[in-house]
């Protein structure tokens, strides 16, 4: 009603047939559901639009001025309130009593509260200084951004004291190196605005029922995305990059974090530093998965043994590893982190390139190969994620015994 009324008033101010014409569509539009309701939708933005354009080709800008209003209206950027106080200033009207009596009474009862409660904290606290006056609200502020509303008590609501500090705690912990969580602060306010997940964590001091459960589906739906990432035959390795940041848990349990510099040594990048339980490093190198364009393994002397582009992949990780060797004072004391036994993982290919070839005797052909090397270990991508898959199925059946 309040766009048909503003509208009924742009219509007066046309003094174009064709802006007319096309004003009076959205009016027939508005009222084309027959029951005394005004009909919403794209279309009437399409019909809105096109009445702007035709008052613009007819150099009527005070209409395009006022049907952009009816547009931002429409489609929710202003609100009822200011749309109406903005139309009645425009045409010099009185401002609405009833909305400033609305802001004035509201302010009032916020005030009166605020009022209420300093007096009942100060006789709580005869001792109480100005900070810690203030320092109650600002915990009431956020406590009440949990706001609830008792199913037994009607028109009565409660503002749970200390939710802003549980929420808090529970963000902190989830941003640690021990638990990944994708957005911390939205987890941790739906927690504790559960009562169910509120018992659990009444019942368990860490919390770790509710933690562990959104960690392992968070890692679920992780190793689901990696996995789409690696079957992909045209994914690069900065595709297979983003889709492993974070997720340190794929390649086992030794190791406790990520590192938070790539670039430890002048002229070399390495694409993942972990960190094991020793606090050594470990670096992993990113090649090509589906999209590898050389051969995996050959056939050589009756047997399948790795191919150059394997060769060329751990010799690339070898000279990091020398690097890493050669620096390792100075990274120990700028960066803290223990480069000395640090080892390398390089990931490359996936058996589904030699469809010819049993998995099974590719992944022997890089088992043996790795027997033979010291500090660098190399593995599909296929492999890796099956591990994970296994570990993964182990801890959610644990999880419901």
């Amino acid at each position: 009603m309040t766009l048909e009324w503003q509208l009924r008033e742009v219509a007066k101010k046309t003094g174009d047939e064709t802006v007319g014409s096309a004003l009076n569509e959205v009016f027939t539009y508005l009222h084309s559901l027959g029951n005394g309701r005004r009909r919403q939708g794209k279309e009437l933005i399409r019909l809105l639009e096109v009445a702007r354009g035709l008052a613009a080709a007819a150099g009527e800008w005070q209409v395009v001025r006022l049907l952009q209003d009816s547009l931002d209206y429409a489609e929710g950027r202003i609100l009822q309130h200011d749309f109406a106080e903005r139309y009645r200033l425009f045409q010099d009207g009185t401002r609405q009593e009833r909305n400033r009596d609305f802001l004035a009474s509201s302010l009032r009862a916020m005030h009166e509260w605020l009022v209420s409660e300093c007096e009942a904290h100060l006789r709580n606290h005869p001792s109480a200084g100005a900070k810690d006056v203030v320092a109650h609200f600002r915990s009431q502020g956020r406590d009440a951004a949990f706001l609830r509303a008792p199913e037994d008590r009607p028109g009565r609501y409660v503002i749970p004291r200390g939710m802003s500090e549980t929420s808090l705690w529970l963000e902190r912990l989830m941003r640690s190196d021990r638990i990944e969580v994708e957005d911390p602060a939205k987890a941790a306010r739906k927690i504790v605005s559960s009562p169910e997940a509120l018992a659990l964590l009444a019942a368990d001091d860490e919390g770790q029922l509710v933690l562990r459960a959104a960690e392992l589906r968070r890692r679920s739906a992780g190793l689901e995305l990696l996995r789409a990432v690696v079957e992909d035959d045209e994914a690069m390795e900065r595709d297979l990059q983003r889709a492993l940041e974070g997720q340190h848990w794929i390649f086992g349990g030794r190791f406790v974090g990520q590192a938070a510099h790539r670039r430890l040594v002048p002229g070399d990048e390495v694409d993942i530093p972990l960190i094991r339980g020793d606090g050594a490093l470990h670096i992993v190198e990113l090649k090509r998965a589906m999209s590898l364009k050389r051969r995996l393994v050959r056939w050589h002397r009756n047997a399948w043994v790795p191919a150059a582009s394997v060769h060329e992949a751990v010799g690339q990780a070898v000279n990091y590893l020398t690097g890493l060797d050669e620096h390792r004072d100075r990274i120990r004391e700028e960066l803290g982190i223990e480069v000395r036994r640090a080892s390398a993982l390089v990931l490359v290919g996936h058996p589904g390139l030699h469809p010819d070839i049993p998995e099974t005797e590719i992944n022997e052909a890089l088992r043996t190969f790795n027997s033979h090397l010291t500090r660098v270990e190399v593995l599909t991508y296929k492999e890796l994620l099956d591990n994970a898959e296994r570990s993964l199925a182990g801890e959610l059946l644990s999880e419901d015994e």
